[in-house]
């Protein structure tokens, strides 16, 4: 169920006027492959980062598992191919791509073996690149809001999960050296737009009406405390980077069997 109001009616789990605020351009220069090139796209929420360096000259090709979701992504980006692939079996010969790119996805990846093949599919001086964009709590507003959620979802506006899933490539010996860059990015929300990114989470979606009207009040009391009407609030977003350039040493090394190895004779 959605949260409700005290009118009965219900808000709308979308965010009608949550539109991403300008995607920082550093940001995406600083994720663009080391030379212009293929770019191999892993999972549908990638598909809008690989666009963007599409329009630098990089073409780009979107997997996922699901064909819906290519279909989906590449109907929505018309310049992007689509292929459905699952990220540990990738059907592309070695050293196609100039870059791999996990947007929002990389914890739900198998990670040793994902790393393994992108590393297979990247071309000598190919980069890895991954991006998660969080809410971003070192503004004092945001920070009350958290503690608000959190009263009623110890989990909400939390991505620690998430963030850890990169510690699994500094760990690869794919890719030894990993480089980490933030970028700051400002969303205009609306009081109705705050209510309902709150009624979004599933989470709270499922309070009872007590619970979901005491929620929803103190929500819009800290939006009337922190706005300045008639604008709206800027709810700021951190964009965070890591890029790593592969290392095919331990693909291409010799493979030496100890001398008391099993020897098969035929």
């Amino acid at each position: 169920m959605h949260l409700g109001r005290r009118d009965g009616s219900t808000y709308d789990a979308k965010m009608t006027n949550g539109q991403p605020g300008a995607f920082p351009t550093t940001a995406v220069d600083w994720l663009a492959p080391a030379e212009r090139g293929p770019v191999l796209a892993i999972g549908r929420a990638s598909a809008a980062t690989a666009n963007r360096l599409a329009r630098l000259g990089n073409p780009g090709t979107v997997t996922d598992k699901s064909s819906t979701a290519v279909r989906a992504a590449c109907h929505r980006y018309p310049s992007l191919q689509g292929v459905a692939a699952a990220p540990d079996a990738l059907p592309f010969v070695p050293c196609s791509f100039n870059a791999v790119l996990v947007v929002q996805g990389m914890h739900l990846l198998p990670t040793g073996l994902a790393l393994d093949e992108f590393a297979r599919v990247l071309a000598p001086g190919g980069r890895l690149c991954v991006q998660f964009t969080v809410r971003d709590d070192s503004v004092p507003w945001v920070r009350r809001l958290a503690k608000i959620l959190r009263t009623y979802d110890p989990d909400a506006m939390t991505s620690g999960a998430e963030l850890y899933s990169v510690a699994g490539i500094a760990a690869s010996p794919h890719f030894p050296v990993l480089e980490h860059r933030s970028f700051r990015m400002w969303v205009p929300i609306t009081r109705e737009g705050m209510l309902e990114m709150v009624s979004a989470s599933p989470r709270l979606a499922g309070l009872g009406e007590p619970e979901a009207d005491a929620l929803l009040d103190e929500v819009a009391a800290l939006y009337d405390s922190s706005a300045r009407e008639p604008e709206p609030l800027l709810l700021p977003y951190s964009v965070l980077c890591w890029r790593a350039t592969v290392d095919h040493s331990e693909l291409s090394a010799e493979l030496h069997l100890p001398d008391d190895g099993l020897q098969i004779s035929l």
